[in-house]
């Protein structure tokens, strides 16, 4: 192997670390955070912390967001192990530079998300939910939900406004390869 080659092997494994440190980080704050709700919120009254506007709401969801699809625990911990291959498949196949950091940062939320609410199911049979804006009454959530929703939604302006189709291709390699070895034959 050439020098340039193991110099790009290498930040590409030091990428992968740090998406993996960043990602235990964030499955972690997501747990406290739900550890301590249910410590101090479970069994209690609401806690205004901004009266009228927003409060800690003690809630064990057994459905999706905002509680659709009642005990579906299988559908939920398929869906996210479906999630997380996608996101390490692509996460290992995105190109090492500058340019790809936003998917990184963003898939990862995604993914330390979909696992903190997938530990709460597998372990407790629902997910932890306590944080509620009662002002517009949105459905309570959790820190993982935050995770998911800002990361997705990040990740879809970013995609949409900020990429070009060639920076989508290296998801694609392999399937072309593949064709163009296969059509050869």
């Amino acid at each position: 192997m050439n020098k340039k080659r193991v110099s790009q092997k290498k930040k590409k494994i030091m990428q992968l670390i740090a998406d993996l440190i960043v990602f235990a980080v964030l499955v972690a704050v997501d747990q406290v955070t739900k550890y301590f709700a249910v410590l101090h919120l479970k069994g209690q009254d609401p806690m205004p912390l901004i009266p009228d506007v927003f409060e800690l709401q003690y809630l064990e969801n057994r459905g999706a967001a905002f509680g659709m699809l009642q005990n579906g625990k299988v559908f939920f911990v398929f869906a996210a192990i479906v999630m997380l291959t996608v996101i390490v498949f692509v996460l290992m196949k995105a190109p090492v530079s500058r340019k790809y950091r936003p998917w990184h940062v963003f898939l990862v939320m995604i993914a330390a998300g979909g696992i903190g609410n997938m530990i709460d199911r597998l372990r407790l049979d629902y997910v932890v939910d306590f944080l509620y804006f009662s002002l517009i009454d949105f459905p309570i959530f959790n820190v993982a939900d935050i995770f998911v929703s800002v990361g997705t939604a990040l990740f879809a302006v970013f995609i949409l406004f900020f990429c070009k189709e060639e920076d989508l291709t290296f998801i694609s390699l392999s399937i072309q390869k593949k064709n163009k070895v296969h059509e050869i034959k």
